[in-house]
């Protein structure tokens, strides 16, 4: 008896201490061979930081395709990773479609989407957006961003790759309480503030903006690169006067001294507005004396314009009907439509970019690492200035040999230590901060000065990332945020942008094409299966027992 007790006592502490460990031990393991269930280090120390219930609202709930239920799936198993590991994360899948109209209020746009489904094709629109709510601040995320996909499996793919860079940056910045300055230099004959606006609308809801004028160094040199080194980054875009030897040695010392720098440089005079008024122009070079500057960092962007066979579309009148001008848009090829570089986190997914009269850059050897961002097709061509531009050519029929060029380099990101243009040069002016050499710092230097100017619509500035006339879409926008996040990122938060899975994603063709096979392999074949063990049972029995 006494034994029966002992054996008893035993199996309840074995099944209490069981039931502890439950519920005071939990553990999950990510047994995917791409990990897509394991959190970096970085989102997992942003969530960390939260003690206070963060609500996330996810507007993918409903009817829509099959293969945008893998995205509601993904999406909400990887929600689950966040709230595993804090619980203060609060989830909710809500169907939107009695709140269309606020959803887009806030920004949130549909995707309308074209499916194909047993061999038809037919329109759905889904609002794969995200909303996180944090005490009295809101951020949305986009589920599915706009990407250089081909197909709808490649777009699903890549928004599945997306997921935890989105949500990372969402939360960080729903957190962030010192924002990191930006200086947008002027001074120098720079566009214009309703030119950048599309760019720098969307820069002011992460950074703090400010103006910054070069012109003050005449007066007071000193206090002028005082004040610059305030910044964490200076925006230059596209200069068209000639900087002084005071206004180099200000920027230099920004770099030297720790600042990132985002160059937009035209070297090329091209007015368009003489070239639709009058069919032609001239195009010249621009002298901004800035080649020594660029040289001492590694590189020089060079005065030839560079056409390309891969370009965008520009609108030209071909005729009349009746009383209406009748226009059609036809590639003009001094727009190059470039590639960005698909290993690295600014240019990865990124839709192509749309350049205007660019030219190319050249790299040097030093101590800087140096990573393509930006390049042009195979088929490009070198023009040298000066040189008369007619709208008319627009209709010349271009061959294979002369476009022979080879791929261009447009757009460079450059990491190190910079030396000082001036390490062994007589300076400018005195100054207390002189340093001849940075510690690790980063730069991107692009060949064309309009990559960040938006149209202007009505007197409005256009949206940077669509063409007003012919509604093409492009990445320029996307390329320019990526790259100033990556200039002032210093905890590798953009690096989740590289993140690759593999999704295994059904072939519709074949699917639809083996439909029956599939149908009898998995319907018919096992209920023939089950009448023949039946009725070989049934035999069975009858001769055993009779």
């Amino acid at each position: 008896m006494n034994k029966k007790i002992k054996n008893i006592a035993l199996v309840l502490a074995g099944v209490f201490l069981l039931n502890f460990a439950n519920q005071s031990i939990y553990k999950r393991f990510d047994l995917t061979q791409d990990k897509r269930y394991t959190l970096s280090e970085i989102t997992t120390s942003i969530l960390d930081k939260y003690e206070d219930q963060v609500t996330i609202k996810v507007y993918l709930e409903g009817e829509f395709p099959t293969e945008f239920q893998r995205l509601q799936t993904e999406t909400r198993q990887f929600l689950e990773e966040l709230k595993a590991q804090n619980s203060v994360i609060k989830i909710l899948f809500i169907n939107p479609d009695n709140q269309r109209e606020q959803l887009t209020k806030k920004g949130m746009y549909p995707s309308q989407l074209t499916v194909e489904e047993d061999g038809k094709l037919s329109n759905a629109i889904i609002f794969p957006w995200a909303e996180i709510s944090y005490k009295n601040k809101a951020a949305i995320v986009s589920l599915l961003p706009e990407s250089q996909a081909k197909t709808q499996e490649e777009q699903l793919q890549n928004a599945v790759e997306g997921l935890e860079y989105s949500f990372a940056n969402a939360l960080n910045n729903l957190k962030q309480n010192n924002k990191k300055k930006i200086a947008i230099i002027s001074g120098n004959g720079e566009l214009q503030d309703i030119e950048l606006f599309s760019f720098l609308s969307e820069v002011s809801k992460k950074y703090h903006l400010a103006k910054f004028t070069l012109d003050s160094v005449a007066k007071n040199p000193q206090k002028t690169l005082q004040g610059l080194t305030n910044f964490d980054l200076a925006i230059i875009a596209k200069p068209t006067e000639k900087f002084t030897a005071e206004e180099k040695f200000t920027l230099d010392q920004f770099i030297t001294n720790g600042g990132k720098t985002l160059w937009m440089l035209d070297n090329v005079q091209a007015d368009t507005d003489s070239l639709f008024n009058n069919g032609k122009m001239l195009a010249y070079p621009r002298e901004l004396n800035l080649t020594d500057l660029l040289f001492a960092y590694g590189v020089r962007v060079n005065s030839k314009l560079v056409q390309d066979l891969y370009a965008s579309k520009i609108p030209l009148a071909t005729g009349n009907v009746g009383n209406q001008t009748q226009f059609q848009n036809l590639p003009w090829f001094y727009n190059p439509l470039v590639s960005g570089n698909p290993n690295h986190p600014i240019s990865k997914n990124v839709l192509p970019v749309r350049l205007q009269f660019a030219t190319q850059i050249d790299t040097l050897k030093n101590n800087i690492k140096k990573t393509p961002l930006l390049a042009s097709s195979l088929l490009t061509k070198q023009v040298g200035l000066p040189t008369i531009i007619e709208l008319s050519s627009i209709a010349n029929e271009p061959t294979e040999q002369e476009f022979s060029g080879g791929n261009q380099l447009f757009s460079v990101l450059l990491e190190g230590e910079f030396n000082s243009a001036y390490a062994n040069r007589i300076k400018p002016f005195k100054s207390s901060i002189f340093k001849g050499k940075s510690s690790d710092n980063k730069m991107i230097i692009i060949a064309d000065g309009d990559i960040g100017k938006n149209q202007i619509l009505k007197g409005e500035p256009h949206d940077l990332a669509t063409d007003k006339w012919t509604n093409e879409r492009f990445g320029n926008k996307d390329f320019l945020l990526n790259s100033v996040d990556y200039l002032l990122d210093d905890s590798g938060l953009i690096n989740l942008k590289n993140k690759s899975l593999q999704l295994n994603i059904l072939d519709k063709q074949q699917a639809f094409n083996e439909k029956g096979y599939w149908q009898f392999l998995n319907i018919v074949v096992p209920l023939l299966l089950l009448f023949a063990f039946g009725f070989g049972f049934n035999y069975w029995r009858k001769k055993k027992y009779q």
